[in-house]
């Protein structure tokens, strides 16, 4: 709910102009009323329409200004002649009736060409300009009259005013790194995978991680879905880093990185997996010195030692690292274990320090006569590292060693316990079961539906609506789990459907290994206790979520440490926004986001994607092209990897369904 003088966004219309405060109606989207915590908005404007929060607002001028931003970000891609000359034109006349030069015949042309533009423009950004433009003419209509009438220029032509504009996109906002999706898509349509690279590495350096990994919520909030079904986001970004990788190119950087600075600022970072790298990356590209502290003998966090290799292939993997590592400013050290002591001396050494480190101890299940000591209890992230250290480096030994022809049950429905099953498949169990206390529909989304489909495809069997009651062992090894059966019922009330125990349901399984999936917790123990460091109700590091700075000064969180277990895209995203808190910190001492960061808080409230817009004038009927994969006797007894990505005709051409959604946002403050 957002208080405003005017507004029609998304056709909501609300008209408080010569209202006491206290009579306004309040509006029901999150609208940027507040564009900081001390600067109130004059005025957001965008895709969808208009938001007026106080009274005395130059309408012209503030058409005009969003007119030009058409202008200054040349999104249009030149493809349409009203995409490439409508927007000129709008610009024109409106900067003529704001300086007092306009004529009605220019109202006239104004609408004639914004009708044009909404009709006959190929890409959302032609379309969508002319919205906001038109409800300004309309309902403000006294301000363009007096303009034209009395030939003067409007109120605050000559006036310093601050315009705030970004450029967005349904599936970008959605996005936790927030990449420039469209623009990447754009150069792969356009066999220019350079350019598609580096559209990506704006704020996504991981590229190949993400090209394979990505749970893409993007692709949910893709508009294409509206019409049939999303583009293939995911796997057309991996195109440019595979591309750069054969082909042996420099590093497609987003822009040249800045020389090394000699001022003797420096950044420690704790944890070399994608939060850190991310980081990393970034902070190099201003020349800032960073060093980073890995645990482990390997780079790469949680993807290199959890993620398989059939997955996440590691010498694609390695190409990420080595784009950070490579980097002059950067310097790496591993199995360098930061304590407590060790963090007190990096915080007295360093201008900041980022806490990047992973969430690696696996949580128990809580059921009876559970025992980590017991023989056939292995928790997730151990059973995770046996196999990738030994498959990914030759480190330790096979895990075939203990999973050849046992019966495996793991408890859990995340991306971790898909892991934990489908390696058991591979390292040779005889038999291998999930067990989760919600449903298939759940599980694809805490996923994706390819990870659950092709889990079954291996043989992996799930019973849902379960959870172990009991375990039971003999002389401390693991022989049987008792597991309760539940039923999902319906709240007469209409609430929320409860699960309820099925009585005389539960079920015996005899099994060799139980291993938990959960959920996993990061290890504070390197926290000093003088420092009073703040944690949330999850046993994480508080941050407010905005600039990533805990209560101690100078001290950053980011990924798993901050939030959780979570996705590489969103410690991506979280890393991303640190680094650039940091770069700024460092220098002047006090945390501060930029206005992109700030409007792509503002954007994340609106929410760009409409889920029941009825999108017209594209041709439905286009199939998502889908990937070669390799079959079910190929890849069970092996870490091939399963997901052979596009060829260059089915990039191409998925890569042409894009609709090229982009949006322009802008806030007068």
């Amino acid at each position: 709910m957002s208080a405003v003088l005017f507004s029609t966004w998304k056709d909501e219309f609300i008209d408080n102009r010569g209202k006491p405060s206290e009579e306004w109606s309040a509006s029901a989207f999150n609208l940027p009323a507040d564009y900081t915590a001390d600067t109130r908005s004059k005025a957001f404007i965008g895709w969808d329409g208009v938001a007026i929060f106080e009274e005395g607002i130059d309408a012209i001028r503030l058409a005009c200004e969003y007119a030009a931003q058409y202008q200054v970000y040349s999104e249009a891609c030149g493809r349409c002649a009203p995409g490439r000359w409508g927007g000129r034109i709008l610009y024109d006349l409106l900067d003529k009736i704001a300086r007092g030069e306009g004529s009605y015949a220019d109202i006239e042309h104004l609408k004639e060409v914004s009708e044009t533009m909404m009709l006959t423009s190929k890409c959302e950004i032609g379309r969508t300009v002319p919205k906001p433009i038109l409800d300004l003419m309309e309902h403000y209509k006294e301000q363009f009259d007096s303009a034209i009438v009395n030939q003067t220029p409007s109120k605050h032509y000559n006036e310093e005013i601050h315009y705030i504009a970004k450029v967005t996109a349904p599936c970008t906002d959605a996005c936790p790194a927030h990449v420039d999706i469209p623009a990447y898509i754009e150069g792969v349509r356009d066999m220019v995978f350079t350019e598609s690279l580096a559209a990506t590495r704006q704020t996504m350096p991981l590229a190949h991680t993400c090209g394979r990994v990505c749970p893409h919520p993007c692709e949910d909030a893709c508009r294409r879905t509206n019409l049939d079904e999303p583009i293939s986001i995911m796997e057309l970004k991996r195109m440019g880093a595979d591309y750069e990788t054969d082909h042996q190119l420099p590093w497609q950087h987003p822009a040249p990185p800045k020389p090394l600075k000699n001022d003797g600022k420096k950044v420690a970072i704790v944890g070399a997996g994608p939060a850190g790298l991310t980081a990393a990356y970034y902070l190099a590209l201003e020349g800032i010195k960073v060093d980073i502290f890995e645990e482990l003998p390997v780079l790469g966090g949680e993807v290199a030692v959890g993620v398989p290799e059939y997955r996440m292939p590691i010498d694609k993997y390695n190409k990420d690292i080595e784009l950070v590592t490579s980097m002059e400013a950067v310097d790496v050290y591993t199995n360098h274990r930061v304590d407590s002591k060790r963090l007190e001396e990096l915080d007295a050494e360093y201008d900041a320090t980022l806490l990047a480190f992973g969430a690696r101890l696996s949580k128990k299940v809580y059921a009876e006569n559970e025992r980590t000591d017991m023989k056939g209890y292995w928790g997730a992230i151990g059973m995770l590292d046996k196999v990738n250290l030994w498959t990914k480096y030759g480190i330790g030994s096979p895990a075939s060693n203990e999973l050849k022809d046992k019966v495996v049950v793991c408890v859990g429905g995340g991306f971790t316990s898909m892991d934990v099953v489908r390696c058991s498949i591979r390292e040779g169990a005889k038999k291998v079961i999930m067990i989760y206390r919600r449903d298939e529909k759940t599980i694809i989304s805490n996923t994706t539906y390819e990870e659950y489909h092709e889990a079954v495809e291996e043989g992996v069997e799930f019973i849902f609506h379960s959870a172990v009651e009991k375990i039971i062992d003999e002389e401390n090894q693991l022989t049987k789990l008792i597991v309760n059966r539940f039923e999902l019922v319906p709240d007469p009330k209409g609430g929320r459907a409860q699960l309820v125990k099925i009585e005389d349901g539960d079920l015996e399984i005899e099994c060799d290994y139980l291993i938990p999936a959960v959920s996993q917790a990061a290890d504070l123990q390197l926290m000093p206790k003088e420092w009073n460091v703040e944690l949330t109700s999850w046993n994480t590091l508080l941050t407010n979520g905005k600039d990533y700075m805990t209560n101690r000064p100078g001290l950053f969180a980011a990924g798993d440490c901050e939030y959780g277990p979570m996705t590489i895209v969103n410690a991506v995203g979280q890393a991303k926004r640190a680094a650039s808190v940091i770069s700024r910190y460092i220098y002047e001492g006090k945390v501060s986001l930029t206005d992109d960061e700030i409007m792509e808080d503002h954007l994340g409230k609106i929410k760009v994607y409409d889920k029941k817009e009825k999108v017209t004038g594209w041709m439905p009927g286009i199939p998502r092209i889908v990937s070669e994969k390799l079959g079910v006797e190929e890849r069970s007894t092996n870490n091939l990897e399963v997901n052979l990505g596009f060829t260059g005709e089915e990039a191409i051409a998925e890569a042409e369904r894009c609709m090229r959604c982009y949006y322009i946002s802008m806030v007068a403050v």
